[in-house]
């Protein structure tokens, strides 16, 4: 069964200097705990990444996914997974909107695990990963990007 989930907070950054903290893929494990390895694939004409492989340890279960990026200028990225030993599909969104103070960055997660686990269980994980983004993202385009 797929759950979703979403959040919605401030970085005091533009939109340009988020999407670049996005789009610099590889270096995620500095600011997300979770995220072990992270290697580009394949990249577009334009330099921002396409595929993407990231290992993974969330809640004890650890998992090597391959996801195919869409880049809509620097306003939205989205994912959607190709493969992976844990999950029969995830989707993801960010979706970023200047405001007076920077930059308003939504984000949206769907996945639906191959493995069993308690939907509280599975509601926690992606609750955890809302705040690793807002925490971890932040800090990171603001120390290297603003």
């Amino acid at each position: 069964m797929s759950l979703s989930v979403s959040g919605e907070f401030e970085i005091e950054a533009t939109p340009e200097q988020v999407m670049r903290a996005l789009v610099d893929v590889e270096r995620i494990p500095e600011w997300s705990a979770v995220h072990k390895k992270v290697i580009v694939e394949s990249r577009f004409e334009d330099g921002r990444p396409r595929t993407v492989r990231m290992t993974l340890s969330v809640l004890g279960v650890s998992d090597t996914q391959l996801a195919e990026h869409k880049w809509i200028g620097d306003e939205q990225m989205s994912w959607v997974l190709v493969e992976s030993d844990k999950q029969r599909s995830q989707e993801g969104e960010y979706l970023l909107t200047p405001t007076s103070r920077g930059t308003s960055v939504r984000v949206t997660m769907s996945v639906d695990p191959k493995i069993r686990l308690p939907q509280a269980v599975l509601r926690q994980g992606q609750k955890q990963a809302i705040r690793t983004i807002r925490k971890g993202l932040t800090k990171f385009v603001v120390e290297n990007y603003v």
